[in-house]
């Protein structure tokens, strides 16, 4: 249990809060109030949200207001994006006229909006200030700054001109201007712009914090570096779950209510059976080519586990590439032509494999393929290499063409990719094996 004390620890506020995430319900609330009064708001800021829910039903309104207003804008807007409307109300009532003004502000950017993980707390200055002016600034106000790093200076509208490090002004002389520290040269971010993008723009100027400005330029906050892994944590989250055959779930797992969590997966698998119902019927259009080459039917599971199996690769290897931006759209052909190559080489292993393994088989009397069983080994060589290739290709393809589209290629999950292939390896499958095998078991 996390324990008060007049003597300062060494303990990371991440820490304390995780001690609090292993206690039973009634203990969280009584183990956050014994934290001192400096360290309850950095704590409530690391727990998870529904220990904060928790927390906050046990606290009177004073205790609320004090841990609220101190909490940093953007941890108190993300704390926000899952309460109740009704808590939000009343958190906001708490709040003083200037948090209440910020947190108003943050919550009315669209949910999805570099907006929502800003923070207006930041050290910014005028090009006609001298460096003394703005270390003074910093040695005032600087406490309450996201990052000290870096001085945003902007002209007299407030518009951003320039954004310089903290170490240009610690090595420059007092009475420098800043106009004379300037190159004009600075990476932002629009407060409009969707949190997707803004990962994208930190990973390419490899940034620790950047500059928000609205549609006029106006700088209106920063984006610090944490915010943004926490979007690159709940968008490689969201990503995995599309990925896996379901819909993104709303909340952590463990807070996601049991029929909400039904309705997340049931959709998807409700596709899928009735996907792999098609390969039920693909099977019935064969039943006579099966009922006279029964061996056939034992290479059905190894032919559509092979097709799946290749069109899953593909399929994550064309969206993690889309998503890093390392392929685009217009990208397609160069992805075309890369994946019927793979598909062409994989299927060539793959046959040889099940080649030799018909032979070997035969051979050693393990199994008895009739008297056609070379005929039987070049089918199954010649239908794994076409299976893998168009596998392969479905999979590559799917996802470009998805996002073409306009849709989230995360979609393209496994789990369909693999239904789609196992349906067309069938038919795949058995009129390799109507040519090869046409006079003889057929």
């Amino acid at each position: 249990m996390v324990q008060e004390t007049d003597t300062p620890v060494a303990v990371h506020p991440s820490d304390i809060a995780y001690q609090i995430a292993e206690l039973d319900d009634r203990e969280k609330a009584f183990a956050f109030l014994r934290l001192p009064a400096h360290q309850k708001s950095i704590v409530f800021s690391y727990l998870s949200q529904s220990d904060q829910h928790h927390v906050l039903r046990e606290l009177g309104n004073r205790e609320i207001s004090d841990i609220v207003n101190a909490m940093t804008p953007d941890d108190r807007t993300k704390m926000f994006e899952n309460f109740p409307d009704e808590l939000i109300r009343k958190i906001i009532r708490l709040l003083n006229d200037e948090e209440r003004k910020v947190a108003v502000t943050l919550l009315g950017y669209p949910q999805d909006s570099v907006g929502r993980i800003m923070t207006p707390h930041y050290i910014q200055a005028r090009e006609n200030q001298t460096v003394g002016d703005v270390l003074r600034n910093i040695k005032q106000n600087g406490k309450r700054a996201e990052t000290l790093n870096t001085i945003y200076v902007v002209d007299d509208q407030n518009k951003l001109i320039d954004d310089i490090q903290i170490g240009v002004f610690l090595l420059a002389d007092d009475d420098t201007k800043v106009s004379a520290l300037m190159d004009y040269n600075f990476v932002s971010l629009r407060s409009t712009m969707n949190k997707d993008e803004a990962v994208a723009v930190f990973e390419r100027y490899d940034r620790n914090a950047l500059p928000v400005i609205s549609e006029s330029g106006i700088l209106v906050g920063i984006v610090t570096i944490d915010d943004i892994v926490d979007v690159i944590e709940w968008q490689s989250t969201k990503d995995i779950q599309k990925f896996g055959g379901l819909e993104a779930l709303d909340y952590p797992y463990i807070n996601t209510p049991f029929f909400s969590l039904i309705s997340k997966r049931a959709g998807w698998l409700i596709v899928l059976f009735l996907g792999e119902m098609a390969t039920a019927t693909a099977m019935g259009y064969f039943d006579v080519e099966i009922s006279k080459a029964v061996v056939l039917a034992l290479f059905i599971p190894l032919i559509i586990s092979s097709g799946g199996n290749s069109g899953s690769q593909a399929a994550t290897l064309i969206i993690r590439a889309m998503s890093l931006q390392e392929i685009t759209v217009r990208d397609w052909w160069f992805v075309m032509r890369r994946e019927i190559l793979s598909g062409l080489t994989l299927g060539v292993i793959l046959g040889a494999i099940g080649f030799v393994r018909i032979i070997l088989w035969q051979k050693l009397h393990w199994y008895n393929y009739t008297e056609h069983y070379l005929l039987v080994a070049v089918t199954i060589f010649c239908s794994l290499i076409g299976i893998v290739m168009w596998g392969t290709l479905s999979g590559s393809m799917i996802p470009i063409l998805l996002k073409r589209l306009g849709l989230d290629p995360a979609t393209s999950s496994a789990p369909l990719v693999a239904t789609l292939v196992d349906v067309t390896g069938l038919v795949i499958y058995f009129t390799i094996a109507a040519i090869i095998l046409k006079g003889t078991l057929l």
